[in-house]
Parts: C-alpha cells; structure tokens; sequence
C-alpha cells in the first residue's frame, strides 16, 4: 500500500483557538520534517486558526464533533500514512524532535512517546495541580499494568499505521491521551519513551484545560479501563472485601449462637449471608469477564497480524 522508498510521513495537529501559536507551529514541523504532510484539524474553533494555518500550507479539515478525542478518532479514520506525528497547536512541543520519533516508528515501535516529564516539565508548567495529576495518573497506570511509562497523558506521540487503524478511540476530550497509554499497555505493544524538551505556553496563548473537570474526566476513564481491561483484580478484589465483611459478620453470629445456643441477631445474620454470596457471584463474574477480555486480546492480535499483512501488499 505505501512501498514507496520513502515512507509517507503525517503531521497531526488537533486544534481550538489556537491563532497565537499555529502558524509557527505548522512552519516548524515543516522544516523538521520537510517530506511530511501537515494537517491541521480545526475543532470548531472562533478566530483564525483555520486560516492561519493554511496559509503557511497545511491541510485544514474541520471537525464538528466537539473534545479532542473526537478529532484523533477522525484523524486516524482520514489519513493513511507509514508514520504518524501528533502534537498540539499550542507551540509547546518542539518540532525538531519529530525526526528521531519518526526514525524510531520506522525501526519498529509502535508507538513512539514524547516524554515531558524528564526533563523541563515540571519547571515549565505553572500549574501545580497538572503536575500532582501527572504524578497520580502515572503510578496508578503503572502500578496496575507492572509498567514503567514516566509520562501517561503528553500529547507528543508518533505512531505507526498499524497502531493508528487499529486503535479504538472511544474518549472524546482530552482523557484519550491516558486511553491510548492504557490500550497500548494491555495489548503489550512496543513503546519508546523519548524525553522532549517541554515548553509553556507563550504569552497570549490561552490552555483549554479544565485542571478539576478534565482531571476528573482522566480519572473516571483510568476506573472505566481497569475495569475492562483487568476485570479479575477490579471484581475479584471488590468480591474478596464484601465476602470478607460478610464472613466476619457471620463469625460474630456463630460465636454468640456457641455462646448461648441461641441466635438472636436474625437480620444480621441474613445481611452476612448475602454479602458472603454477593461476594462469590463478584468473583466469578471477574473470573469470566478476565476470559473474555484475554479472548479480545487474542482477537486485536489477529487483526493488527491482518491489517500489517494488507500493508505490505
């Protein structure tokens, strides 16, 4: 499909409002990556992103459907490519890491992440409770999947065509960065970590970002994507602690039943043991929803094998 000796290379910029800093952005990546196609996905914005940016030369397409995650969902469905750079409209990832991202995608990884976190992150962004949520979502992520990804939710990543017809991109704003981490965790996909030079943004930029509302967006999409993902621990361990409570329960009954040979606590006896079988019922229910989300694993291998296959001729 794309056996060209050279690969085709895509620049992704989801944008909203973003008139400030996208012209620069678009000339950037023009001259990191001057054989890529940049294009430029204005998500209903009010000034003149669109317009700025195709007069520096890029592809602008609208979408209507509001959040960032929409975009993503079609930018991925548009554009074919051997190999995919996405970043922000808002000039705070510098471009002329693009190259080496798209070296590593083309030496075989799948999904290539720019890492703001070891390096200026943390100094550059002067938003404190970004940086506590980053830390969060990180060990959260991390500790559930026994990974070792130091930045989850950077929205500087470069990906293969693989990666991109085959990922589902089910979120709709700006919790989807913390999906695709997810997804590609679960699917045990070959990730790179590359640290990137992160900057704020410049003066008269304005970030859409709702510190309270998107950080709670984040972490309601991480609870929902543990429980698909890892339902065994999710159910089985929820299972675990309500059987527990119950058999404790039902302890406390037996014991004054040895004791006097008499059960006086008949409501308390009848909770426990309906905790005790709510608890089981939870823990085969994790037991069966653990297989079947093995099975899909089983079946999103098959596809990616189908669709590299198709790629090649």
């Amino acid at each position: 499909m794309f056996e060209n000796n050279q690969p085709s290379v895509a620049v992704l910029l989801p944008c909203f409002n973003e008139e400030v800093t996208i012209g620069k952005v678009v000339r950037d990546f023009k001259a990191a990556l001057p054989d890529a196609t940049v294009y430029v996905y204005d998500n209903n914005s009010t000034d003149r992103t669109a317009e700025i940016a195709a007069a520096e030369g890029a592809i602008v397409r609208r979408e209507p459907r509001q959040g960032k995650g929409n975009v993503i969902r079609a930018m991925f469905e548009d554009i074919d490519a051997d190999v995919y750079v996405m970043a922000d409209g808002d000039d705070t990832y510098p471009a002329d890491a693009a190259p080496a991202m798209v070296s590593k995608v083309l030496e075989g990884y799948d999904m290539v992440i720019g890492d703001r976190l070891s390096s200026t992150y943390f100094q550059e962004n002067k938003r404190p409770f970004h940086n506590f949520g980053n830390r969060l979502v990180r060990g959260s992520i991390n500790g559930l999947f026994g990974a070792h990804v130091t930045d989850i939710m950077t929205g500087y990543r470069a990906f293969n065509f693989t990666f991109v017809k085959t990922y589902p991109v089910l979120s709709r704003g700006f919790e989807v960065e913390t999906e695709m981490t997810i997804h590609s965790l679960n699917n045990n996909l070959r990730l790179y970590e590359m640290p990137i030079q992160y900057r704020d943004r410049p003066e008269g930029s304005v970030s859409k970002l709702d510190t309270v509302g998107d950080g709670i967006k984040v972490m309601s999409t991480i609870f929902r994507m543990i429980r698909e993902y890892k339902p065994l621990p999710f159910f089985g361990g929820l299972g675990l602690i309500i059987g527990i409570v119950g058999i404790v329960l039902c302890g406390t009954v037996t014991f004054e039943f040895a004791k006097t040979g008499v059960v006086t606590h008949f409501p308390t006896l009848i909770g426990a043991v309906m905790l005790v079988i709510a608890g089981l019922l939870l823990i085969i229910a994790g037991i069966i929803l653990d297989v079947m989300a093995k099975n899909d694993r089983k079946t999103f291998v098959i596809d990616t094998n189908k669709i590299a296959y198709n790629k090649r001729h």
